[in-house]
């Protein structure tokens, strides 16, 4: 028999994990009656084929996703998976982030060779990323350290610090705490130094917009507080128009009714730094999100999101 889900997915370790998450969680709270039911499809994108050369270089964040979605358009599978921090801001006609399971921990985490400290790491120490949010946050705390592009996924990057081709390296609290590999952190960033990338620690889950089926079916796993504060952080980073090219760092945040949005932008040196905070009712969480990016342009200026876009990086 056909399974009644087919989940796509990257095919990283930690892809693989979300994926088989929202299969449990489809099977506890979803009218689904056997992990059977669902099938977990890998799909190999290009951001995962390309390892040598920065995501700037190759075409974003969409080469995370593009495969992925022409199946979901093409019906070879019924809704896909992603961490939510992978999503460009705007999806392909037809699609949607439909639902979001609860989100974890969004702070980003340091990982350093002999468990150094980064305010204990010597000059000029050498810190592999591939994230310009995290390099330029950083480089405004250490402005000394030396910072190399590092792709690859979670188990790669962590060789290459193993190695010591780095010194210290920086990845998602939540996906090192899926991996079962927490306890490998040296320090967890405070939100003050270091704000999180737009829906970091968010899986979500794209659907077509005209499949209603599917759409309602898989409904009882979403989080609301997740998917208003990761929808404010979307409307920032749209309004923003930023991309693979931005240091930008969004975060909002829910409680007793009211969603605060906070976001920051960035120089890739970090010398620049602009930085904005709202807040208001819960169902104001777009608007918001949008009222913060507008802000932060308005903060920076007209040349400087052009800058980035054009200046070498």
């Amino acid at each position: 028999m056909q399974p009644r889900l087919r989940i796509g997915t990257r095919g990283s370790p930690l892809a693989l994990v979300q994926a088989d998450e929202v299969r449990a969680a489809l099977v506890e709270h979803a009218d689904i009656a056997a992990i059977d039911d669902i099938e977990i499809v890998p799909i190999r994108t290009t951001g995962d084929r390309i390892q040598d050369r920065r995501l700037l270089e190759i075409g974003g964040k969409g080469l995370f996703t593009k495969e992925i979605e022409q199946a979901l358009l093409d019906r070879r599978i019924d809704l896909a998976v992603h961490s939510s921090k992978d999503m460009p801001a705007t999806l392909p006609e037809g699609l949607g982030l439909a639902v979001f399971l609860r989100r974890q921990d969004p702070r980003d985490a340091w990982l350093a060779r002999n468990n150094v400290s980064v305010a204990a790491m010597p000059d000029g120490a050498t810190v592999g990323t591939g994230s310009l949010r995290r390099a330029a946050q950083l480089l405004r705390l250490r402005p000394d350290f030396n910072i190399v592009p590092m792709r690859g996924n979670v188990d790669t990057r962590l060789a290459k610090l193993e190695t010591g081709q780095v010194d210290a390296t920086l990845l998602a609290v939540a996906g090192l705490a899926r991996l079962g590999r927490r306890d490998e952190i040296t320090t967890i960033f405070d939100i003050d130094d270091m704000i999180p990338a737009p829906g970091q620690g968010a899986i979500g889950i794209e659907t077509r917009l005209n499949d209603q089926a599917t759409n309602d079916l898989i409904q009882p796993i979403n989080c609301p507080a997740t998917a208003g504060a990761v929808l404010a952080e979307r409307a920032c980073l749209a309004t923003l128009k930023g991309d693979c090219r931005t240091p930008v760092g969004i975060l909002a945040r829910l409680e007793a009714g009211r969603i605060t949005v906070r976001g920051r932008l960035l120089s890739p040196d970090g010398r620049q730094c602009f930085e904005v905070a709202l807040d208001g009712p819960a169902g104001d969480a777009e608007r918001l999100g949008r009222e913060v990016g507008a802000t932060l342009l308005d903060q920076a200026g007209p040349g400087f999101m052009d800058s980035l876009k054009e200046g070498p990086h």
